[in-house]
């Protein structure tokens, strides 16, 4: 087992998607098996659930869920899309473990659901050089190369660019870990033609000193491991 790649539960499945039937759950069949997927994206996934498409679903052995698969992975043009919104959170703490981000060196503590202001954030690190907070967000949208985020307009995100900006006034480091799970993209940006308000608070968290690690992923049908760094595109 590689430790340094978030695996998948060994119970997992291909599967074909059939339709969004809420927010939160899919519906789709392994074989000709109807099954209800959950999923935490609350996203629009935008452009990738479209019927027939294959994905990848986990199944949990808790018998108190009740739906017991999660929806993990989505086909798209011949690459896995990674859709788990708890992904980045998790892959954000394994690469401080393992010293996989340069700005995250040097921490000798990791607190995760960290109370800001009126906030949680996702990650308080805390080391002789102060305090370093950060938020994760997993990105799905690529347009023309760019990866783009949010896909939906999204005032929980301009709420903690203006938590972190408020931070970085009270003299602490502030970052965003953007965790862009897919290949086809070189570079990323905040999604303006969605959401100009996150757009705007983006910059201006960025003029406040935000740190922005937005970083591709490698995914197969076992896991998902950190990819190479993207430059910022601001159009």
């Amino acid at each position: 087992m590689n430790p340094k790649k978030i695996m998948f539960p060994q119970n997992r499945a291909l599967a074909s998607f059939d339709k969004r039937e809420k927010r939160f759950i899919i519906k789709a069949r392994i074989g000709q098996d109807p099954i209800l997927v959950h999923t935490n994206n609350s996203g629009s996934m935008l452009g990738l659930l479209r019927p027939g498409r294959q994905i990848l679903v986990s199944k949990s052995d808790n018998p108190k869920r009740k739906l017991p698969y999660t929806l993990e992975l989505v086909r798209e043009d011949g690459f896995w899309v990674g859709v788990n919104t708890l992904t980045p959170n998790r892959m954000l703490k394994l690469a401080w473990e393992h010293s996989l981000i340069p700005e995250l060196t040097g921490f000798k503590h990791y607190r995760s659901e960290a109370v800001a202001g009126q906030s949680r954030l996702d990650a308080l690190l805390e080391g002789d050089s102060g305090r370093l907070w950060v938020e994760a967000k997993n990105v799905t949208l690529v347009e023309d190369q760019r990866a783009c985020f949010p896909d939906a307009v999204s005032q929980r995100a301009s709420k903690h660019m203006a938590e972190l900006i408020s931070l970085a006034r009270a003299g602490h480091r502030i970052a965003c870990f953007y965790l862009i799970q897919r290949p086809d993209c070189s570079c990323f940006g905040p999604a303006d033609f969605i959401d100009p308000q996150f757009s705007r608070m983006f910059k201006k968290a960025a003029d406040s000193g935000l740190e922005i690690l937005a970083y591709k992923t490698d995914i197969d049908e076992t896991g998902i491991s950190l990819g190479q760094r993207l430059p910022i595109s601001w159009t």
